[in-house]
């Protein structure tokens, strides 16, 4: 049978937090880098909507939205229990105002917003993610989570928006978590660099050995 098909762009956090979950779960895929600029004519006559992460299943099946992948890849296959820390408050929290002011703060020019405002109204949000952190290495419990590689990928946004200013805020719990999840072998292997598809003519690419995931 063949792999799904994953459309994929590198440094998007909703196609990362796809990418985390497909690893993890040792779903085997084809992964194809999108270039934003030159969207591929096959991905959008599957997804119309135009943006990435695209999962088209061997039955034909496209999932397009990202935390669907998610729960499609753990519901498979969920060799860490995932799914137990499935928050979906806190993801649409993250998914809504926070991203709402990540844009606004990263992306000051294309927005016409004040970025120091939208970096205080995100700060405001991430404050209780550090208390919560604080109590537990995790934002559900002890151990890495579907909300925590939900979330990570736009905290990590915001951090490298200004990481010497993220560095002096009262986040240590917030801080660590972020850090400990950025220097994981699974999201070494997410970030994998390929070159962006082509077409058929493009070998496959299969970033699916799910080797050393668990650090």
């Amino acid at each position: 049978m063949a792999d799904p098909i994953l459309y994929s762009f590198r440094r998007c956090p909703y196609a990362m937090r796809a990418r985390l979950a497909l690893l993890v779960s040792e779903t085997a895929f084809e992964l194809r880098e999108v270039k934003l600029s030159a969207k591929p004519p096959e991905m959008i006559a599957l997804s119309p909507k135009g943006t990435v992460p695209v999962l088209v299943l061997p039955d034909g099946r496209v999932i397009d939205q990202s935390l669907d992948i998610m729960r499609w890849a753990l519901g498979r296959n969920d060799p860490e229990s995932w799914l137990d820390g499935d928050d979906p408050a806190l993801i649409e929290a993250n998914d809504g105002p926070f991203k709402h002011h990540l844009d606004r703060y990263k992306y000051p020019h294309r927005r016409g917003s004040d970025p120091e405002e939208h970096r205080a109204a995100a700060a405001a949000l991430l404050a209780p993610l550090d208390d919560r952190l604080s109590r537990h290495a995790y934002l559900c419990g002890p151990a890495r989570s579907l909300t925590d590689a939900a979330l990570m990928p736009f905290v990590r946004q915001y951090a490298a928006t200004d990481r010497d200013w993220f560095d002096r805020q009262p986040w240590p719990s917030l801080r660590r978590w972020l850090d400990t999840q950025l220097s994981a072998a699974l999201f070494e292997k997410a970030m994998l660099r390929i070159e962006p598809w082509r077409g058929m003519a493009d070998p496959a690419v299969r970033p699916c050995d799910a080797q050393n995931t668990n650090s």
